[in-house]
């Protein structure tokens, strides 16, 4: 099993987030996008903490499937929010047994009342926690306009160099303006903490939704980049086209500034991030 702190030494990433199935349905979809990405070689893939206790199973059973029937690299999600400090050292063990070397540390939303475990409260007590369990790579999430819960950017950005001083990576959630990374970027670096930080990519397919999904992370799309892919009308395929193009665009100078990995947000969907890595020539051969 390789370890993603190993990947990162060894040059740029390239990732992709898949979520756990719900359903039958769920599951087809799932299947078929890990098919359609195999083959553009990614050097690992993530499986979120979708939702509250449930996802124990359904995290671990996906995590378990790439390791059995792929050759892909997991790294499995885990929120300190919906378990007891004990239950989270079993979800631990439990991939470690498997041979999941790779772990993000997040705190996690929150859950309706009656769901929520305070044992842990944050992410940087899981990464102890997974350290002490014997998890050599461990990675943490990062907030370009700073995390939703956070009372203001200079305490996000503190916040995130402490964390990240005990974790091995960060990942930021999704942005569209090359800016956003940098800045983040150069404020950890200015608070001493010199970790690899991986852009999370959203190419933009549905301006509506990704709009939605920005408000429930604390982030606002920006003016720019709206007019942008509006342009030349708000029909659906205009907009999917120019927000392919956005993301082509911001991977290239991510890339020309050094960033240390791209990490896709699929949407247990394949299209979009074949576009983009066709438009960025990165399709290999076959």
């Amino acid at each position: 099993m390789k370890r993603i702190t190993e990947m990162l030494a060894a040059g740029t990433t390239f990732s992709f987030e898949f979520f756990p199935p719900r359903d039958d349905r769920e599951q087809r979809l799932l299947t078929q996008a890990i098919r359609d990405l195999a083959p553009l070689r990614p050097s690992f893939v993530s499986v979120t903490y979708r939702g509250g206790a449930a996802s124990r199973h359904r995290t671990t059973a996906v995590v378990e499937d790439l390791l059995r029937t792929t050759s892909l690299v997991p790294m499995a999600h885990l929120t300190c929010v919906a378990h007891t400090r004990f239950e989270l050292g079993e979800i631990m063990g439990g991939f470690r047994a498997l041979g999941c070397e790779n772990l993000l540390a997040l705190g996690g939303d929150p859950l309706p009342e009656g769901q929520s475990k305070h044992e842990l409260a944050y992410a940087s007590e899981l990464v102890r926690l997974g350290r002490r369990l014997g998890f050599p790579s461990i990675g943490v999430a990062a907030h370009p306009a700073g995390h939703p819960r956070s009372p203001d950017l200079a305490s996000d950005r503190r916040y995130l160099a402490a964390k990240l001083e005990l974790a091995d990576f960060a990942i930021t959630q999704f942005f569209f303006e090359l800016d956003e990374y940098l800045r983040l970027r150069d404020d950890v670096a200015e608070r001493g903490v010199r970790k690899p930080i991986l852009a999370g990519i959203m190419p933009i397919t549905s301006l509506a939704s990704v709009q939605r999904m920005a408000e429930l992370s604390g982030y606002r799309v920006p003016d720019a980049v709206v007019a942008r892919v509006t342009a030349g009308g708000e029909g659906h395929d205009a907009i999917r086209e120019r927000g392919i193009e956005l993301a082509a665009e911001l991977c290239a100078a991510l890339l020309e500034h050094g960033v240390p990995g791209l990490h896709f947000y699929t949407l247990n969907f394949s299209r979009a991030t074949r576009e983009v890595y066709a438009k960025l020539g990165m399709v290999p051969a076959s």
